[in-house]
């Protein structure tokens, strides 16, 4: 299937504010759905036949002990790599994502724990970073990027920066994460994954930020979250999807699990604590 058109949609322009913001969620086929899917590197494999669903409207935390895997599949869903088996669903259609731009094609962004944000170019600049608009294709349209920017991030609630012309070096941790996810959520955005939102963040910057995802849920966007914090994950997600040494080993509603059931399986990909039985992955 070709992702270079979209029906009714125009992949180089951001969605206007209210259209990036407001989704409506699918309360039966998942948004994404991941079937089988492996892939190795040389003679290391990393995921075995992992399978995987993110519905809209729905935090799903990605868990996993260091080397479970979480960081190959992420990429395979952003298309940095391909998978060497399995399928990719998107809202209930086959699709082949072998780029970057094949996935923001679609609607899924990602936010790394890097952030990729420019420490001199302010909050706008960096919202539009290689997407600029231009008048006339000659000059920047400041204005629009600007009103298209403040509306992001009214959408999401982010009102802790001073000015949206504020240099992003000057942001704290949880203000930086909240502009890179505004960023996300402005090019047609459907599924946002986050790559540990909330590693080295205060107290308070991590509330700023576990307060966004929750709002980014409630605009009915699916949001899939990987961290090791459990604290954070029981807090905010409504899905938990386990991996260990590249299998998916649980994956099911958040009230299935406890820490101890959720440790249990990161560590060894198994428990024996009580646990309902869907929460092994459903396989078609």
């Amino acid at each position: 299937m070709s992702l270079a058109h979209r029906d009714e949609m125009d992949v180089g322009a951001p969605a206007p504010a209210e259209q990036a913001l407001s989704r409506s969620r699918d309360v039966g086929e998942p948004l994404l759905r991941l079937r089988g899917i492996s892939k190795h590197f040389g003679a290391v494999q990393s995921l075995f036949g992992v399978d995987l669903d993110l519905p809209a409207g729905q935090v799903t935390a990605l868990c996993g002990d260091n080397g479970a895997g979480k960081s190959v599949l992420t990429k395979t869903i952003a298309g940095i790599h391909q998978p060497d088996q399995g399928e990719m669903f998107w809202q209930g259609k086959q699709v082949h994502i072998r780029s970057p731009r094949d996935s923001a094609a679609l609607g899924i962004e990602t936010v790394y724990q890097d952030l990729a944000l420019a420490d001199n170019l302010d909050i706008v600049q960096n919202m539009f970073l290689g997407r600029e608009r231009l008048n006339n294709r000659l000059f920047l349209n400041e204005d629009s990027m600007e009103r298209a920017a403040a509306e992001t991030l009214a959408g999401l609630r982010v009102t802790s920066v001073r000015s949206i012309r504020q240099p992003v070096a000057t942001l704290s941790g949880g203000q930086r994460q909240s502009v890179a996810v505004a960023k996300a959520v402005m090019w047609n955005s459907k599924l946002v994954m986050l790559d540990e939102p909330t590693a080295a963040l205060g107290v308070a910057q991590t509330r700023m930020v576990l307060d966004l995802v929750v709002r980014l849920k409630s605009h009915g966007l699916a949001v899939m979250i990987i961290s090791h914090n459990l604290n954070d994950i029981f807090e905010v997600a409504d899905r938990i999807a386990i991996l260990h040494l590249g299998r998916m080993v649980a994956q099911d509603k958040a009230s299935t699990f406890d820490r101890q059931t959720a440790v249990d399986f990161m560590t060894t990909g198994g428990s024996s604590r009580p646990i309902t039985d869907s929460s092994n992955p459903r396989r078609d």
